[in-house]
């Protein structure tokens, strides 16, 4: 079946010129090396006040309030580790994926929404973040294939001999990790090495093992009926009153792996690479420089992190199904609804 991206690359380039300048509000300041904007003048005396506390991660802008927390996706891009740069309207396509995917999948576990107050923002509760990241794979490739060819096991779980790279596994394997800071890299840990560090409590693991199944479950039944299989992806928990909850991102592609399922089973068969729906151009394009994360990263030209927004804006109209309308608002305008909620 040939689905079809509505999105026109050509119309995009030609917007250009009126979608950079937002990248260049008045009052910047340097974030993770990376230009931010400064935070509305009516905010910064609640901050210095100990009411409100500001957290910048490496994609996501966090003002904390006691009841609720303004989450603002930035248009800055990382790989490798690494935050390099930003793309255009890359954290409206981002927060309208995950908004989507949050309501496809609240009938299986309560997420952290409160609202949509802005194309880039929502407003979610306040949760006690587990400190592990939970992967789903249903296939061998990326770093599972890697450690596989090293003879090791994948956070703990010692697959067949005789695999081929893209494989399907039998059933999904859940492979987590603790969650590094900003510029270190997450490190793999076993469900065992969970529970014995004390990390997260084994009642409180199977449950977000089975929640994450289902999450997974619901994720693949739905990306086939777009023609894509969603190969492997992270979530976050946290408790809210001590019942768990899904928290941060859920099936972007930034936090997940897409494949065109018309093509996976030829692919497979003759060995090549599969056709993807990710952001593996910017990585590809960085490998093509020498940059593998380490030293200075190249400087990344604008037709790349345009070509890199159109593929953002392509994954969201084949995910959702939607024709994807930016709003253009500038990203200072966010920070704004801060007003609010205060």
């Amino acid at each position: 079946m040939n689905w079809t991206i509505n999105v026109n690359r050509d119309q995009l380039w030609q917007l250009q010129d009126r979608v950079f300048p937002g990248f260049a509000a008045s009052g910047e300041r340097r974030v993770h090396g990376i230009q931010a904007p400064e935070l509305p003048s009516h905010v910064q005396p609640e901050i210095d006040a100990g009411k409100i506390s500001f957290y910048q991660g490496k994609v996501r802008d966090s003002l904390i309030f006691p009841r609720r927390i303004l989450m603002i996706t930035s248009d800055r891009v990382s790989a490798f580790d690494r935050i390099l740069d930003l793309v255009p309207l890359k954290g409206e396509v981002l927060n309208r994926i995950s908004s989507w995917w949050f309501r496809q999948t609240e009938d299986i576990i309560p997420n952290h929404i409160i609202s949509r107050p802005g194309g880039r923002s929502l407003e979610v509760r306040p949760a006690e973040v587990l400190p592990v990241e939970v992967v789903v794979r249903g296939f061998l490739t990326g770093s599972a294939w890697r450690d596989y060819l090293k003879g090791d096991a994948v956070s703990g779980i010692s697959l067949p001999g005789g695999m081929k790279e893209n494989q399907e596994f039998d059933e999904p394997l859940i492979t987590p990790s603790t969650k590094a800071e900003i510029g270190d890299h997450d490190e793999p840990v076993s469900r065992e090495e969970i529970i014995r560090r004390g990390l997260v409590e084994e009642s409180l693991w199977n449950e977000v093992e089975a929640a994450a199944q289902k999450l997974y479950a619901r994720g693949r039944e739905l990306a086939a009926a777009r023609g894509l299989i969603l190969v492997d992806t992270k979530y976050e928990f946290g408790l809210v009153d001590g019942k768990l909850i899904l928290v941060d991102e859920i099936h972007t592609p930034d936090s997940s792996r897409y494949w065109f399922s018309e093509s996976y089973a030829s692919d497979f068969q003759a060995g090549r690479a599969q056709k993807k729906l990710d952001k593996e151009y910017l990585r590809r394009w960085l490998m093509d420089q020498g940059f593998q994360g380490q030293g200075t990263p190249p400087e990344i030209p604008a037709a790349v992190k345009l070509e890199l927004a159109w593929k953002y804006i392509s994954a969201y109209q084949q995910i959702c199904g939607e024709e994807f309308e930016p709003d253009f608002s500038d990203i200072q305008a966010e920070y704004e609804n801060i007003r609010s909620l205060m």
